[in-house]
């Protein structure tokens, strides 16, 4: 394992240039590739850690070796079902992979952070300073890896890329400006002064006619005491400042004709989200859903996915709202929620698609506290049944039970945004996120490194497949030994970026 010292050494070089980038430093706009392919990577929450070491207890974040007779130890490429964070070798083994396998293979990247390690061990606490170097070193890298070869890459910012750990502020901000140099390659010059009032913005990944919008999900986030929870009588706040511009823009893309991914790293739940923010999320979801390809998120680093309904628009009844005392206690029970909230769909035949919207989790990058994962999704890139041709459109109405003139009377309703919200929805049932037809997202492939090989020092582990959601032939039709989830390329090659 890389020692600190050595760690240090490779920091070094990049620290004068980190340090010295002004914030006022032009943004890139992204190459589009040449060639479609139909396939694009999500990766999340890949979290390096420099401390990390191989043979060291778990209780100590995989840093020191006492307890001496903890077991099982840590890894050497990763400890897999513990609280210990990415060795930089498994990072770099990662990086080598998709540079080998995929980078000529896919046609953007949605990358959704948490890209320096847990604050999780009080005797090497972390630093504003070892974050930005983190999070500046793998972004060189996804600019060397993809954007120099033409291919968009849409990082967005995570809850353990700031400090404190969750929090914060309303922009303009020093970690926003910074993270403006940090991501120069990435965001778009059109939209640097956005970007610098709330670390959002979106990028055509195919210019006129596909975007992913990158949201700041810390200003939904209810751990983010440094917000406010977007409530409607704060215009101000930074969550209602971000939905506003989000607004505008599905609005901008819906008028061009073009589809959109939202992502970001929290997810939007009840469980995540503050109670406003979440409402105003699920209802610009399904206003737009003939726009919105889909939305996919990090931060969990659980493999899952849950739905958005037009139900959570409703006015809670008593039996709905959760006491305070229980609060914390809903948010450890993630898989009894899921299987309480999908026996609640109505059968087959009565559902009404206009009332639903799936957010997609992918698992993480590093080995906690599952194993190191990330996933190529597949989509259409054919002619056949273009909606952006048909532009047939279904107009529906905000829906909900309940007397909602008598109800937004009452005080513990009138300022909610359940009670202002109220333009019409937008579905189609021939819309790419209904029907397969042009741009239409077809599925996903998820790859895996299996756990009982991160022990191993002599021989590197390969990722392999783990599943997919369609045919073996829609991923990569070149290549059968992909059907055995084998990896391709065999040399582990160095390069300028690793760290």
């Amino acid at each position: 394992m890389l020692s600190l010292a050595v760690v240090l050494i490779v920091w070094l070089p990049w620290l004068p240039q980190i340090l010295s980038r002004s914030i006022q430093q032009p943004l890139a706009i992204q190459p589009s590739p040449s060639k479609l392919h139909g396939r694009f990577l999500h990766i999340t929450d890949m979290h390096p850690d420099p401390h990390y070491r191989a043979d060291m207890s778990e209780s100590s974040a995989c840093h020191r070796k006492k307890p001496r007779k903890e077991k099982p130890r840590s890894g050497y490429y990763g400890t897999p079902f513990s609280d210990c964070d990415s060795p930089l070798r498994l990072t770099n083994l990662t990086l080598d992979f998709l540079e080998r396998n995929w980078a000529s293979e896919i046609d953007f990247v949605v990358w959704t952070g948490d890209n320096a390690r847990h604050d999780n061990d009080r005797k090497i606490p972390r630093t504003l300073k070892e974050i930005y170097v983190l999070n500046n070193v793998l972004a060189t890298a996804m600019e060397n890896i993809f954007v120099k070869k033409g291919i968009p890459v849409v990082p967005s910012l995570g809850n353990n890329d700031v400090w404190p750990h969750n929090i914060l502020p309303a922009g303009p901000n020093h970690i926003i400006d910074r993270f403006s140099s940090i991501w120069d390659a990435f965001v778009p010059f059109s939209s640097y002064q956005v970007f610098r009032r709330g670390a959002y913005y979106p990028v055509e990944v195919i210019p006129g006619q596909v975007a992913v919008i990158s949201l700041n999900t810390m200003y939904f986030y209810d751990s983010n005491k440094a917000a406010g929870g977007c409530e409607y009588g704060e215009p101000d706040d930074p969550g209602n400042l971000q939905f506003d511009w989000l607004d505008v823009q599905l609005k901008i893309f819906r008028r061009r004709g073009m589809q959109v991914w939202l992502s970001g790293h929290v997810p939007p739940s009840p469980r995540n989200y503050f109670p406003e923010c979440y409402v105003r999320y699920v209802e610009l979801s399904l206003r737009f859903q003939d726009t919105i390809l889909g939305h996919l998120y990090g931060h969990m680093n659980i493999d899952h996915f849950f739905l958005l309904e037009a139900g959570d628009l409703e006015f809670p009844s008593e039996a709905d709202l959760i006491p305070d005392d229980a609060r914390e206690e809903a948010k450890d029970s993630l898989y009894d929620s899921l299987i309480n909230d999908f026996g609640k769909l109505p059968k087959k035949g009565k559902t009404d698609y206009d009332n639903y919207g799936v957010v997609n989790i992918s698992p993480s990058a590093v080995p906690n506290p599952y194993l190191p994962s990330f996933r190529i999704y597949t989509y259409n890139i054919t002619n056949a049944g273009d909606f952006t041709k048909k532009k047939r459109r279904k107009h529906g109405h905000r829906r909900g039970k309940g007397n909602k003139a008598e109800l937004c009377k009452e005080k513990e309703y009138k300022d909610s945004w359940r009670c202002k919200l109220d333009e019409p929805w937008h579905s189609d049932p021939d819309a790419p996120s209904r029907v397969n037809t042009l741009w239409s997202p077809l599925g996903y492939a998820q790859y895996y490194l299996p756990g009982d090989r991160l022990w191993n020092r002599t021989r590197e582990p390969k990722f392999k497949l783990e599943y997919l959601t369609y045919r073996l032939e829609a991923l990569h039709p070149s290549d059968v030994l992909y059907e055995r989830g084998i990896e391709l390329g065999r040399n582990l090659h160095r390069s300028r970026w690793r760290i």
